[in-house]
């Protein structure tokens, strides 16, 4: 039997989320063959099965959340004697031919412990039509959403939930499906969070006392003594007023067109990288420097190039390859760029590994070029093609996102002229390039037209001073505007 564990995808990582089983128990997979998706803050990818065998055991459901090294399932390995059936010669010359294990019944494993599904939540389209209200629905989801103006915004309900931990996303479609305030499920998992099984026993218990859902009557402690008749009439009514439910924990100022407003939680993805990005702030003293380069000698010799790269490699030649290459000279002459911060040590890093920022559907990657120091630009331009096929394809390898010591983003490639990067933690700077564009400029008192472009270096202030990030990029400006034509 061979475990199955959560991989790891970054040196930062420390938590994985199973989005889905591509193989279910008693299915066969072969060895790399796809065994599962998870989601995290650096890749959104499948994790092939490291043996070839039969899927034994599911142990995390989809949806969950674990820690790195956690044991997801199991596989009866192929030639194994897990799942394998008996030969005769096993069973013994005196047993009956009735008594022979049938050969395609696998010997049963322990099951995965699971939970008895949820009973059948209310149907909310009868709810909306007493109501007077509409259902929306949101794309890909296939089932309509309730969005009924009364009951909490889901949103907030969801944060309510997260003071006992993170959510996954299992945990917020449930909530979310169901109507539940999860401020009042309480959380067996570990650290107090929220789990699959919390949610369905909530439900259970919610169908199991539906009186509960009435209006609470005011207690008779609260009551004045001997009230005047008259005054009991006119509090009467008010009594199934009272609110059930605390307010929501934020304001929601109303809109004019609440029917045409649509409320997704986040992908795990999304939530993996807005938690980065936040800790990347946090964390570093970001401050950017911007550099014009003029950019010619390169778009003469990517034109000159280009066609031949075309024919003889199949790719086609960017500008990224030569920013790139440009970047290991400057890395080569400033070390500390390179380098990473541990406490209150510096890192010197003796591998120089460009991390290239790819734009994925719904969000980003970052892999990364290994000892890029070690390659031309031939050599760059097919790694950069590589990675970044890949991981639109979500086939990186765990060890291709992570070792970056520093890192490129190529914003221009949409149009942007500079912006700020943020810095790819723990890593102390990244270099952004923007479009490179033909402009006027002034070439000995004379009016010329250049091919040019913006580089934004944002650092790390606490180990990179001001004139340090400059002479840095200073010198990536250098090598950018007097290209030499041997080192393609």
């Amino acid at each position: 039997m061979t475990d199955v564990v959560m991989p790891q995808m970054g040196e930062s990582i420390v938590e994985g989320t199973l989005t889905k089983w591509l193989k279910k128990p008693g299915e066969h997979v072969e060895r790399d063959e796809p065994l599962f998706e998870i989601s995290t803050d650096k890749v959104d990818t499948e994790i092939p099965a490291p043996v070839a065998g039969t899927l034994a055991e599911v142990l995390v459901e989809e949806g969950k959340t674990v820690g790195i090294n956690t044991v997801v399932g199991r596989i009866n390995e192929a030639g194994g004697d897990g799942a394998r059936p008996q030969s005769p010669a096993q069973q013994g010359p005196a047993a009956p031919p009735a008594a022979a294990v049938p050969p395609q019944r696998p010997a049963p494993s322990p099951p995965a412990q699971t939970s008895p599904p949820p009973p059948p939540a209310p149907a909310p389209n009868a709810h909306a039509a007493a109501q007077g209200q509409e259902l929306g629905v949101r794309p890909g989801m296939g089932e309509p959403d309730f969005v009924s103006s009364p009951a909490p915004a889901p949103e907030a309900m969801q944060r309510a939930g997260e003071s006992q931990g993170p959510l996954s996303p299992l945990v917020r479609r449930m909530a979310r499906e169901n109507n539940i305030d999860l401020n009042g499920v309480k959380g067996t998992g570990a650290g107090g969070r929220i789990t699959k099984q919390d949610v369905e026993a909530y439900i259970a218990q919610q169908k199991g006392a539906p009186a509960a859902a009435q209006p609470r009557q005011p207690a008779p402690a609260v009551r004045p003594a001997a009230p005047a008749p008259q005054k009991a009439a006119q509090q009467a009514p008010q009594a199934p007023q009272t609110p059930v439910e605390a307010p929501p924990d934020s304001y929601t100022p109303p809109t004019r067109a609440q029917a045409k407003t649509r409320i997704e939680p986040m992908s795990t993805m999304r939530m993996k990288i807005a938690e980065h990005m936040v800790l990347s702030q946090r964390v570093s003293a970001h401050v950017t420097t911007v550099h014009k380069v003029d950019m010619t000698k390169v778009a003469k010799m990517r034109d000159r190039h280009r066609d031949d790269f075309q024919a003889r490699y199949g790719i086609s030649l960017t500008y990224l390859p030569f920013v790139a290459r440009a970047t290991v000279e400057a890395l080569r002459t400033y070390p500390l760029l390179n380098a990473s911060i541990e406490g209150n040590n510096i890192i010197y890093h003796n591998e120089i590994n460009i991390g290239i920022a790819v734009a994925l559907e719904n969000g980003l990657i970052v892999p990364v070029i290994r000892n890029a120091d070690e390659k031309n630009v031939l050599g760059l331009q097919r790694a950069i093609v590589d990675l970044a096929a890949r991981a639109r394809s979500r086939h990186l390898k765990p060890d291709e996102v992570q070792g970056g010591t520093f890192s490129i983003t190529n914003f221009g490639s949409f149009g942007s002229v500079f912006a700020t990067p943020v810095i790819n933690q723990p890593q102390v700077a990244i270099l952004g390039v923007g479009m490179v564009e033909k402009s006027p400029v002034v070439i000995d008192d004379a009016i010329g037209i250049r091919s040019i472009s913006y580089l934004s270096l944002t650092f790390d202030h606490r180990l990179v001073d001001g004139a340090l990030a400059d002479q840095f990029t200073a010198k990536v400006k250098s090598v950018l505007e007097n290209w030499s034509e041997e080192v393609l």
